[in-house]
């Protein structure tokens, strides 16, 4: 069985999007998204019916925002999160959020071709919570390998 790579991360906004404090932010999503979906190993990202992104969601409370998608790899989405165009913008985020706790990323394999829900994903989060990264949830920089 294939298996591919579940992310999450959550954030919490300084002030609602349309603030203007989170004007770069907001102007510089669609972008990101873009770079995002031609990334090499990019796979699939959770948005909002209608729109190009999921931050109309807001499963983790009104000023809490997700980001939820699926890679082929550690290291694609490592490539893609610390190296180019993302690195500027992710360097931003005190600029926009506030600490959302300890743990505000989680990782995980899933069969390929799975869609995870954010309730999946902030099970996944809640089990890196308790247990520390494991081979069931776990971060980029203490990845587990893929279970064939």
């Amino acid at each position: 069985m294939s298996t591919q790579l579940a992310q999450l991360n959550v954030a919490r906004l300084v002030a609602p999007l349309e603030d203007p404090r989170l004007a770069a932010f907001v102007d510089g999503l669609d972008r990101i998204n873009r770079l995002a979906d031609a990334a090499p190993g990019f796979v699939w990202r959770l948005v909002e019916e209608g729109t190009d992104d999921a931050t109309g969601l807001r499963p983790f409370g009104a000023d809490v925002i997700v980001n939820l998608t699926v890679w082929e790899s550690v290291e694609a989405l490592a490539d893609f999160t610390y190296r180019g165009d993302h690195l500027d913008y992710l360097r931003r985020r005190r600029d926009w959020f506030v600490p959302y706790g300890e743990v505000f990323s989680v990782a995980w394999w899933i069969p390929e071709g799975h869609r995870p829900s954010p309730d999946e994903a902030a099970a996944r989060l809640e089990l890196l919570r308790e247990n520390g990264p494991t081979s069931e949830a776990f971060t980029l920089r203490a990845p587990f390998p893929a279970m064939t």
